[in-house]
């Protein structure tokens, strides 16, 4: 499974263009409130050999040395992407370090956006909320609209709410976006194009109206075997209702 530098790449995302990595979790393990069956990283329990998580201090030295090397080389960067190893918010000093990713961007890659991909789980806590408010992309997970659901693919820890992160995803106003990802399984008994499903996240993204949505299926290897992928065609009839009422949805395969 995937594992990353506490600065990575640049790679080339599917969602995001060219994207310069940052994990701020173990760079050989991995740290996670969900456990989803799609998951790049593999499952939690395979992640538990490194248990480190990288400073602040840490963070701001690699990342200014890359920015300092893409610079010097000629190098671009549309996204600076908090990703990594599990969820990003969950490291302690989350707040301090987009602060100073902020700083640097400014300072030698203006251009770029700053990107964090999370799963929302932590978005009722106030300083991750403030933190997230200041970046220029907050890309927040909901896979499907109720906690059973949930449950099936992404496997949250213990005390998770939907509800709880649709109250506390309101506070946005609409400027983050929405990331969902599209999948079937049999296994686990979950297919996202069910009216279960479908229906129920419909009316979440109605609610809450973000400034975009991103919609994507699965792309690389899965701890879970069997998993189906959907096509772009399939997605795109999928929420043509909320395209045809105005949304702004971005659909990758």
């Amino acid at each position: 499974m995937l594992r990353e530098k506490t600065v990575f790449g640049p790679i080339i995302s599917r969602r995001l263009g060219t994207s310069l990595g940052i994990n701020l979790l173990p760079e050989e393990g991995k740290i996670c409130n969900f456990d989803c069956i799609y998951c790049e990283c593999g499952w939690n329990k395979e992640g538990r050999g490194d248990t480190v998580i990288p400073s602040a201090e840490k963070v701001r030295t690699d990342l200014e040395r890359m920015l300092l090397k893409l610079q010097a080389e000629g190098t671009k960067v549309d996204s600076i992407t908090f990703s990594g190893d599990g969820e990003p918010t969950l490291n302690p000093e989350f707040p301090q370090i987009i602060d100073d990713t902020l700083a640097l961007r400014d300072r030698y890659a203006s251009s770029a956006k700053v990107s964090v991909l999370s799963n929302a789980t932590r978005v009722h806590l106030a300083p991750v909320f403030h933190a997230l408010t200041k970046v220029d992309n907050p890309i927040m997970k909901i896979d499907a609209p109720t906690n059973d659901l949930i449950a099936k693919i992404n496997h949250p820890a213990p005390g998770y709410d939907v509800a709880r992160v649709v109250e506390a995803l309101k506070q946005f106003h609409g400027n983050f976006i929405l990331q969902t990802c599209m999948l079937r399984s049999q296994e686990y008994d979950f297919d996202s194009s069910r009216q279960e499903v479908l229906s129920g996240w419909m009316d979440i993204v109605r609610l809450l109206r973000p400034r975009e949505i991103m919609v994507y299926t699965i792309d690389r290897p899965t701890p879970a075997q069997g998993l189906q992928k959907f096509t772009v065609e399939e997605m795109t009839h999928l929420v043509q209702p909320l395209i045809d009422e105005g949304f702004t949805i971005q659909i990758k395969g």
